[in-house]
């Protein structure tokens, strides 16, 4: 597997990652698969967290000398390229779309939460993707087919979709996150203190009147929701 060419150009040509990864080969049977090698990545990195995926680790997991790893995936980077297509393959792209592009558009932007939490290390790991593999270009045809009726051409279709991705893996890093805080007890209660004696010092009348107002369901889920109406019901079709 080669780097591209060019000024400017890094990682692996994405003609030879995706497009040519069925071309036999010449030579001795592979003692790997880049499924099995992607595959043993992805289980590390949901039990343990994305830092603890290193070549090293893959190759123990798999039983294999680390240099035999880099003829499937010649760094990290690209590693991860293979790791986020291989559980894009988890979305689904036959499912049968309403004609409203707003509850179209909200039923995939819970169906990427629900995903990226499945997959806790994805919601970062997406910002950094360099390229798309067949199985995440089979969810953005979905998505692209679901945008049709909003009336904007292709380009804006990419990008309204790309607003979406953005702010579903940006809010599940945060309650990843808060998920993570909330274990310490202890630490959610000297915050909720903290805000109360903040509140009340008569020098933050907005947030006082905020943390007062009439309250709304909290779950994560409503959250969400909330979040993900406002993100949607606010985007223009013109």
């Amino acid at each position: 597997m080669t780097r591209a060419d060019g000024p400017g150009a890094g990682g692996v040509d994405p003609r030879e990652l995706w497009l040519d990864q069925d071309r036999p080969r010449r030579g001795r049977r592979p003692a790997f698969s880049r499924e099995a090698i992607t595959a043993a990545a992805v289980a590390l990195a949901d039990a343990e967290g994305i830092d603890a995926v290193t070549m090293r680790r893959v190759a123990a997991e798999v039983g294999a000398g680390v240099m035999s790893l880099y003829s499937y995936a010649p760094d990290k980077e690209t590693l991860l390229d293979l790791m986020i297509d291989q559980v894009n393959g988890e979305l689904p792209t036959s499912s049968p779309l309403t004609g409203d592009w707003r509850a179209d558009l909200k039923a995939i932007g819970h169906l990427q939460r629900d995903h990226m939490l499945r997959h806790p290390w994805l919601a970062t790991a997406v910002p950094a993707r360099r390229t798309l593999g067949p199985r995440t270009l089979a969810f953005l045809e979905h998505a692209l087919a679901a945008l049709r009726p909003i009336g904007l051409d292709g380009l804006a279709r990419l990008e309204v979709f790309a607003q979406l991705t953005a702010f579903v893996a940006g809010h599940v890093a945060h309650e990843v996150a808060q998920a993570a805080a909330a274990q310490s007890p202890d630490r959610a209660t000297a915050e909720a203190l903290y805000l109360a004696a903040v509140a009340a010092d008569g020098h933050h009348p907005e947030l006082a009147a905020a943390l007062s107002s009439a309250g709304r369901p909290v779950t994560p889920d409503a959250t969400f929701t909330r979040f993900l109406n406002r993100l949607v019901d606010g985007l223009d079709a013109d």
